[in-house]
């Protein structure tokens, strides 16, 4: 049998097995954002260690960061002090720091691909959870707490236990009205949110074949929603064409091109797992509960506790409560406060590109506060370049400054009281957009703009009559 690409990119950056049985691995790429590396650096200076590799992190702003307006000093004090902390450890470490003033700033998994650093072959971390999102790009990438932000730091290697593979194929072409978002909703929705723990998915077929690579980013993004610690794509022509020219792109780009073609999954290869799904069957899918698994598509009903299994049952009835809703209601028609188009999962042009295309001529419902953010400060330029940005705000959208926002409660953009709020974020946990009984419904950017339009959560293929 072959080798999948995960094991060949692990094996290539193993440096030894440990005496408890992990590996230790070399990691190529480091990025760092104000959240997660403040207490890390504090480690390394009681340490007395310096940097090992400070060439290999990169760093920027975006869970605080407030996206109403960038004046400094930022109201919330905490804020203020992480970007200071930031700034000055990067100085003082001699790490590149893509900062507000700098122009580039951005959600670190945006810019990460954006600049071209994410590349095929890679072992890339970063202190935050949705870092399998460059695995879009034929990488290893996951996210790691703040003691490993330090070991890298520190020593440019981590101790981690290799990975099950589960491939999941995915066949055929998905409908009209359907996206990346959809397809990874529905991932989760039959594997579970605990399906993928202790694996890899490795995601291929001809639908994954056809994405664009800001599709395969949002698929990869919420790999860890299912439970997985990485999710990737092999690499293709298409992963080649969009790292061409990036600032960070390889100089010797033939030399790159015949060792990223070689770490793609031998086509005999071996998998612990393999799942098939038809395209063709997958409706634009939401959230309806309190994890990213309880979704149904915009047709289908909340399902009953007799149409779970025993260990859901719990969890069921916890979130019908929690989003004061009944089973075997439909989730279409639900009404809803507030709409939010952004985030690392669908914060890039494509998503705002397709929205934009739809939501000419329509306004946004009454009552209904409306947000569309930039996933960085580059995606905004793009944007506005092509003017989309007023097709926005004459629909009734406010038009953010670059950050993560809405996604989760740690800046200014949050829900209040129990308000429903359309997403195209990643997690509908409780509170996680900042108030304690908040309710929040993940879908397609394109679906969110669906719901801000008709003030209920709607079908995007009605709406915008698309076939």
């Amino acid at each position: 049998m072959g080798k999948n690409l995960f094991n060949k990119v692990w094996d290539l950056h193993k440096v030894k097995t440990l005496s408890s049985g992990q590996d230790q691995l070399f990691i190529s790429l480091h990025l760092i954002h104000e959240v997660t590396s403040p207490q890390a650096f504090g480690m390394l200076r009681t340490l007395g260690l310096k940097v090992a590799c400070p060439e290999k992190t990169f760093a920027t702003v975006d869970h605080i960061i407030p996206t109403d307006t960038t004046l400094r000093p930022f109201k919330d004090s905490l804020a203020e002090e992480m970007i200071v902390a930031i700034k000055q450890n990067c100085q003082e470490n001699g790490i590149k720091y893509f900062s507000p003033e700098s122009g580039d700033q951005g959600i670190v998994h945006v810019i990460g691909p954006e600049k071209g650093l994410s590349q095929p072959g890679m072992t890339i971390a970063c202190g935050d959870s949705h870092t399998s999102t460059h695995g879009a790009f034929g990488a290893i990438a996951f996210g790691i707490g703040t003691s490993q932000v330090r070991d890298i730091l520190a020593t440019q290697t981590l101790a981690l236990s290799r990975l099950k593979v589960r491939r999941i194929n995915v066949n055929g072409s998905l409908k009209g009205g359907v996206y990346a978002k959809d397809l990874i909703l529905h991932i989760i929705k039959i594997l579970g949110v605990k399906g993928g723990i202790g694996f890899a998915y490795e995601y291929g077929g001809s639908a994954i074949e056809q994405m664009r690579m800001e599709e395969r980013m949002t698929l990869c993004n919420m790999s860890i929603e299912g439970g997985a610690r990485v999710g990737y794509v092999n690499p293709d022509q298409k992963t080649f064409a969009y790292l061409e020219g990036k600032p960070y792109a390889p100089k010797n780009w033939q030399k790159a091109l015949e060792h990223w073609k070689s770490i793609a999954s031998d086509e005999n290869a071996e998998y612990d797992d393999i799942i098939n799904i038809q395209a063709e069957s997958i409706n634009p899918t939401v959230t309806w509960g309190i994890n990213p698994g309880q979704a149904i598509g915009i047709n289908e009903l909340i399902p009953a506790p007799e149409e779970v299994s025993e260990d859901d049952k719990g969890t069921l009835q916890e979130a019908l409560e929690y989003m004061k809703l009944k089973a075997k209601q439909p989730i279409k028609g639900l009404k809803i406060n507030v709409a939010f188009i952004g985030s690392c999962t669908n914060g890039r042009l494509s998503d705002f590109e397709e929205v934009a295309k739809y939501i000419k001529g329509f306004k946004v419902a009454s009552g209904v506060r409306a947000l569309i953010v930039p996933g960085s400060m580059e995606v905004k330029k793009e944007v506005e370049a092509k003017g989309l940005h007023k097709i926005f705000t004459e629909a009734g959208f406010e038009w953010r400054e670059a950050g993560c926002s809405m996604c989760l409660a740690m800046n200014p953009d949050k829900l209040k009281g129990d308000e429903v709020c359309a997403s195209s974020s990643n997690r509908n946990f409780k509170g996680r957009q900042g108030s304690p009984t908040g309710r929040t419904i993940l879908m397609s950017p394109v679906m969110v703009a669906a719901a801000a339009i008709k003030g209920e959560i709607a079908d995007a293929r009605e709406v915008f009559s698309i076939e």
